[in-house]
């Protein structure tokens, strides 16, 4: 079992892939390949994604019983002891381009004067 999962690709990709496998999804394609076709289809996804990105599963003989390749991903397979594995890059903290002003918010304010 084969799965090609596309995201802002070319019209043109999706149509070839459907010549060997069934698009149950926009952009998501499913099918039984051979290794041969297989190895041929992620070879052209990878040539003419452009700046899109691609995801392709497929079964194998091991321990998760499947393995996956990606292109153009934020997210990286990564072999630990046999067992493939995500690296997820760490999310960068974003900084406030403006400091918060200084000083007692305005409700704090009001909250402060009614008391007296």
């Amino acid at each position: 079992m084969t799965i090609i999962v596309l995201t802002n690709c070319p019209s043109g990709l999706r149509g070839f892939l459907t010549r060997w496998l069934m698009e149950i999804s926009p952009g998501v394609f499913i099918g039984s390949p051979s290794t041969r076709i297989r190895e041929a289809l992620w070879t052209e996804v990878q040539q003419y994604a452009n700046t899109g990105r691609a995801l392709m599963a497929h079964t194998t003989n091991n321990e998760q019983g499947f393995t996956f390749a990606t292109h153009d991903h934020k997210w990286h397979p990564l072999d630990h002891e046999g067992l493939t594995l995500i690296h997820r890059p760490k999310d960068t903290p974003k900084v406030a381009a403006t400091p918060p002003p200084s000083g007692w918010s305005n409700a704090s304010k009001r909250r402060r004067y009614r008391k007296n």
